[in-house]
């Protein structure tokens, strides 16, 4: 006997419809794709489950993006596992975030028992164990997983701002601290170059530097110092640096034809949201850069789950928001699907929601008038449906989702209710000790476990000041060792001075120092210009 939606619904037996030819039959119809599909699940229909109506996403249409909602506890993590199993048995690679640590079991077959047997017969699922090749990241190395850094230049101003949490004067002000370091060869790899580089463009040397576009407050630079001294403190030095991660690691296959899992393990940094929201949001900006053009393909080249994504918008500024919005509008051009998981869809603004094709919302709980008004909010966001969606989003159990997806010719499908099929991994994080042997029997360890310290602005500005100091401080002995010499002269008087000559004359007119002075200064200033460099950063 199947298990109702509903229990305020009578029990009907296991494929029974009450109208073949009816609503559900239309809506099951909507999901008959002639392509490669994923199997998400068998039709609800009047508290019912239909295992012989299966609700499918056409795997070419992956690349449309998408949303996972629902409440705490409702099924998101099984659902990213069970698409995501799919899409490496079909050779597409897979981006996960692994926030609470239980999504390391990809990586290992599932353990068969009573439940899992009992979704696989109310669904019609053929259910067999099975892991997936998988490697585990971690931010800059904290916790387990291989490390995953960037450099300050590539993570970028706008994207700093956003985790520094500066207001738009501040940013703006940050883009022109990068945009000079840029054009002066000053290299900003990790977050002491940026600091070096702030403290020179407030000190008397740097002033000068940005008076023609601008110049940098000291107020200004105050908060930005110490935004970043808050960000350090929160262990983010470890997370700027090299070796710099290569993103197009995430677009691997494995040897026998299966798409590679990327697991990037968050357990360690969960109390830093706004840092791995951020971070994952780097992670796509990146791949957006590097990939080509490819319009659409038969199955995406890479799809990237974006978890916790109400985190990543949690007071953006205009111009991050934008950039979000433009790289998930242009990125399915360069095959790359991207799924948003949250809890309900007013979490993610609305010109990203709609760029989103395929939806899987879980249930939504409704105990306060803020959760009623997620709730009809929520409900405006589907197609028109034969189902009271209200309540039915509040009647979905555990692994239950309300699904709408685009169909092969683009189209949108029906909302179908529909039972999920049970993931064939592992439902649950792996034993540390595998995980650990997992990560440092990767290829990829040996060329991104240490960090690298090479000489950047943090080196160079050091460099120049200590030289400035140095010679400064020559030149203070040499004026004390003047005044000791004249000091210790007899006091005899010395033989009468020979009239100048016509050269030493000339030397020593107020015109000739005049023009020396000029001279010395524009040579000094070559000098300045030559030791900080024109040439871009290369990457």
């Amino acid at each position: 006997m199947s298990q109702s939606t509903d229990p305020r619904e009578p029990a009907a037996a296991a494929g029974e419809e009450t109208d073949p030819g009816g609503p559900a039959a239309g809506i099951a119809a909507g999901y008959a794709f002639t392509g490669p599909a994923l199997e998400l699940g068998a039709l609800l229909w009047d508290g019912v489950c239909l295992p012989d109506r299966q609700i499918r996403v056409p795997l070419s249409m992956l690349n449309r993006h998408g949303l996972v909602a629902g409440a705490t506890g409702t099924g998101k993590t099984k659902t990213l596992q069970l698409i995501a199993e799919q899409l490496c048995a079909n050779g597409v690679p897979v981006f996960l975030a692994d926030i609470k640590g239980d999504v390391s079991g990809i990586s290992a077959p599932g353990a068969p028992g009573g439940r899992t047997a009992q979704r696989a017969a109310e669904v019609g699922q053929q259910w067999e164990a099975a892991g997936c090749p998988a490697e585990f990241y971690a931010l800059g190395g904290i916790g387990p997983g291989i490390p995953v850094r960037a450099s300050v230049t590539a993570f970028g101003p706008v994207l700093l701002s956003k985790v520094l949490q500066l207001n738009q004067t501040q940013e703006q002000s940050l883009g022109l601290i990068f945009h000079y370091a840029d054009s002066k060869g000053l290299e900003l790899i990790d977050l002491k170059d940026l600091r070096a580089v702030v403290a020179f463009l407030v000190s008397d040397q740097g002033k000068p530097e940005l008076k023609t576009i601008g110049g940098l407050s000291t107020a200004t630079a105050g908060v930005i110092l110490r935004a970043l001294t808050a960000f350090e403190q929160q262990g983010a030095t470890e997370f700027f640096g090299e070796p710099e991660f290569d993103t197009s690691e995430f677009l691997r296959t494995a040897p026998d034809g299966r798409g590679l899992v990327s697991v990037l393990e968050l357990p360690a940094v969960q109390d830093k949201p706004q840092l791995f929201s951020t971070f994952l949001m780097w992670l796509l900006a990146d791949l957006y850069a590097g990939l080509p053009e490819v319009g659409d393909l038969d199955r995406p080249k890479l799809v990237f789950f974006f978890d916790e994504a109400h985190l990543l918008f949690s007071g953006a500024s205009k111009a991050f928001l934008e950039s979000i919005t433009q790289t998930v509008r242009l990125i399915r051009s360069k095959g790359v699907g991207v799924f948003f998981v949250t809890q309900t869809p007013k979490d993610v603004p609305a010109d990203v929601l709609a760029q989103l094709g395929n939806r899987v919302q879980h249930a939504l709980r409704a105990f306060t008038p803020d959760d009623a008004k997620a709730l009809k909010a929520t409900v405006r966001t589907f197609p028109h449906s034969p189902y009271d969606l209200e309540e039915l989003l509040t009647g979905l159990g555990t692994g239950e989702a309300v699904v709408t997806v685009l169909s092969e010719n683009g189209a949108p499908t029906p909302v179908a209710a529909t039972r999920l099929r049970a993931p064939q991994s592992l439902m649950g994080p792996v034993d540390a000790a595998a995980l650990d042997a997992a990560v440092k029997g990767s290829p990829l360890y040996a060329r991104y476990a240490e960090p690298v310290d090479r000489e950047s602005a943090y080196e160079k500005i050091t460099a120049e000041q200590a030289a400035a100091e140095a010679e400064a401080e020559a030149a203070a002995a040499a004026a004390e060792a003047g005044k000791r010499a004249k000091a210790e002269r007899p006091t005899t008087r010395s033989a009468p001075k020979p009239d100048p000559s016509l050269a030493q004359q000339v030397v020593g007119s107020g015109l000739f120092r005049s023009l020396a002075r000029s001279v010395g200064t524009q040579l000094g200033r070559e000098i300045s210009r030559s030791l900080f460099g024109t040439a871009r950063r290369r990457r």
